[in-house]
């Protein structure tokens, strides 16, 4: 599997699913665009990405418009293209609805996680229309499912997110555009390191039937997979990718 002369375009790649994606993509040869919070994780995953070929970091909030439009004008002045579009970046935060706070993690969660999506696709859509590229949503389980009264916040944009992705799927293929979604379950990464996490990967692992959580090179290998020559005919799809949990 090459990469070779591609553009791929990875947010939240400070750590976990996005940093392992990014260095998987630099690994293969293409120029990978690291967008990310911590400047200092940020640092890092693009020291190890330089090793490889080409690459940008960009820090950026996902949940601020002027650095959203950022990243795409970068991305193009400095590599004139786009071709893969990998919407990582995520918040996680607890609520119930008859808590005080949950309008205001609402907010929160759902800027990042579902607008900030949104935001970022439609302003990568006319580039990869150019180069018939792809797109991929990591969303969750969540939003397949009901794990705890917590979550719900959460879950629900995940499920926004899911059904974003068809309606952009379908509207991009006749332009030769894939879209596809990643519904991962536990996955051993630091976005469990909130306050007031009911769970954390191991504890959610060993709900599912493999009584496992994944790692993140799992997640990033079926990412390479979907966006690859192999993948040519999915686009519209949610892979599931959660050692059994929905079977629970």
């Amino acid at each position: 599997m090459s990469f070779e002369n591609k553009v791929v375009i990875i947010t939240g790649a400070s750590s976990g699913i996005g940093a392992v994606t990014a260095t998987s993509f630099a690994k293969q040869g293409a120029s990978v665009v690291l967008v990310g919070r911590n400047e200092e994780r940020l640092r890092e995953v693009a020291k190890e990405c330089e090793q490889y070929g080409k690459m940008l970091a960009i820090k950026a909030d996902l949940s601020n418009l002027e650095e959203t439009q950022n990243i795409i004008k970068q991305t193009i002045a400095k590599f004139g293209k786009l071709d893969i579009l990998i919407n990582n970046a995520g918040f996680l935060a607890f609520t119930k609805v008859l808590q005080e706070d949950m309008m205001e993690v609402y907010d929160k969660v759902m800027n990042t996680n579902l607008r900030g999506t949104v935001h970022l696709t439609n302003l990568a859509a006319p580039y990869l229309v150019k180069s018939k590229g792809n797109i991929v949503n990591i969303s969750s389980i969540a939003g397949l499912s009901l794990i705890t009264p917590e979550y719900i916040i959460y879950s629900v944009s995940k499920a926004g997110m899911d059904h974003f992705s068809k309606y952009v799927a379908a509207e991009l293929a006749p332009h030769g555009v894939r879209v596809n979604t990643i519904n991962p379950g536990p996955v051993r990464t630091p976005i469990f390191d909130v306050p007031d996490a009911p769970h954390d990967a191991e504890s959610l692992g060993n709900k599912t039937a493999l009584k496992r959580p994944s790692d993140s090179q799992e997640i990033a290998d079926l990412i390479l997979f979907v966006v690859g020559e192999k993948g040519k005919s999915m686009t519209g799809c949610n892979y599931v990718i959660d050692n059994g949990f929905l079977l629970k």
